[in-house]
């Protein structure tokens, strides 16, 4: 079983929904790169069904299948340099907090939708 990756994330707030959106260079492990390939090769899943279950761009994976076939998939990212302890532990904390925002956000609407008051003519 592959390792959960923390991926970068900026937290919009409109009209008092969430929106999460990726933040640009996403760096992405050699082993991630190989695991995403390997199940669009060998499960059968589609190349969006991969990038929704990874959270990872169908265009990035579908980038990933091409340099595959050519062979170069091992070298890929090989010029990026490591992230470092505390780099790694930010994304970390980042995506930790908006996933509790969201939770937050979640949980506020739904108190507010039960708080409001039965309307007549319904059944409790």
């Amino acid at each position: 079983m592959m390792e959960p990756v923390d991926t970068k994330v900026v937290v919009h707030y409109k009209d008092g929904g969430v929106r999460m959106e990726r933040i640009p260079k996403s760096i992405y492990t050699k082993e991630l790169r190989e695991e995403a390939v390997k199940l669009v090769k060998e499960s059968g899943l589609s190349v969006p069904e991969v990038g929704r279950r990874l959270a990872i761009p169908k265009s990035t994976i579908a980038y990933w299948m091409r340099v595959d076939r050519k062979g170069g998939l091992s070298g890929l990212g090989s010029s990026q340099k490591p992230l470092t302890e505390i780099e790694r532990e930010l994304t970390h904390i980042k995506r930790q907090l908006a996933q509790v925002t969201m939770e937050r956000d979640f949980l506020r609407k739904a108190a507010a939708y039960f708080a409001k008051e039965p309307q007549s003519g319904t059944r409790l």
